[in-house]
């Protein structure tokens, strides 16, 4: 088994990919504590993942990733029910508020930047002093398409996600001398409740065109979650140790065998968000010999 010994704290793992990250996770012999905020929805997903593995092997918790004092619960319970963390995965996120940036429930845009964004950070902050201590840690972000694309009536989604990456790539300089890697996955087009979101908006809401394309996902299946959830599972692996600081694509990058371009990935800008130059496109502007 690939995570034999593997402690994961799983954020917003109640459902879509955070669920098939657990899923994946045990059944290659992890121990899981994952949360979510849904009652419900989080009973529903532990019942099924303790067919999967020992039931003594997942563990889950009521938590808003939002809130400092039920992170830091999510953390001393995950470390006291599962004997140690190495792993954490922040996959919890939403789409938030809707439509142009003018007309947008402010409070809603800014509830979307405390989970995606200030969520991620809070739970980073409680589990890297444990981490800096063992010398060692895994710390994996869910990213994607609202990292490096504009994402027109999506503004607190896009603005979380591009400033998550680079979150990723400061820790990862960070910690990097105390064993610890941090990485975050743009998994894909995935067909979940956030992709359910965009078609009950409707066009008016998401747009024309963000709004076709999404059907036409709906329509052809997206890409699979099983793909992400395997580049976790490699990312919590000694495989990948070294591997830090990088936004990884689970369908287009070659990261079944990333390490044998370690040295390269240390010593370039390979896999992270950076401006684009004239010169980097083939154009020449401005003074030139």
């Amino acid at each position: 088994m690939k995570l034999k010994n593997t402690c994961a704290i799983i954020t917003g793992a109640n459902r879509g990919l955070g669920f098939q990250i657990a899923k994946q996770y045990l059944l290659e012999g992890a121990k899981v504590t994952i949360c979510g905020r849904d009652e419900k929805k989080l009973a529903e997903a532990h019942s099924e993942l303790a067919t999967l593995s020992n039931p003594s092997n997942i563990f889950s918790l009521l938590v808003d990733v939002s809130v400092p004092d039920q992170v830091d619960y999510l953390f001393k319970t995950a470390l006291s029910q599962m004997g140690d963390v190495n792993v954490l995965i922040a996959n919890a996120g939403v789409y938030g508020t809707k439509g142009p940036i003018e007309e947008i429930d402010w409070q809603e845009w800014s509830e979307a930047i405390d989970i995606n964004l200030k969520g991620a950070v809070l739970v980073t902050r409680s589990v890297l002093s444990h981490f800096k201590r063992k010398k060692t840690g895994k710390i994996i972000y869910l990213s994607g398409g609202g990292a490096t694309k504009p994402l027109p009536y999506l503004s607190a989604y896009a603005a979380s996600k591009a400033a998550l990456v680079r979150f990723c790539e400061t820790v990862a300089e960070e910690v990097i001398d105390f064993g610890i890697d941090v990485n975050a996955i743009a998994p894909g087009r995935l067909n979940t409740r956030l992709l359910d979101e965009i078609i009950e908006a409707g066009p008016e809401k998401v747009g024309k065109t963000f709004y076709e394309q999404s059907l036409k996902q709906k329509d052809d299946g997206g890409d699979s979650l099983s793909k992400a959830a395997e580049l976790c599972v490699y990312l919590a692996m000694k495989e990948s140790d070294g591997i830090t600081g990088k936004l990884i694509s689970a369908l287009w990058d070659p990261w079944q065998n990333m390490s044998e371009y370690l040295n390269d990935l240390k010593q370039t800008d390979i896999y992270t968000l950076r401006r684009i130059i004239p010169s980097d496109r083939g154009k020449l502007w401005g003074d030139v010999e």
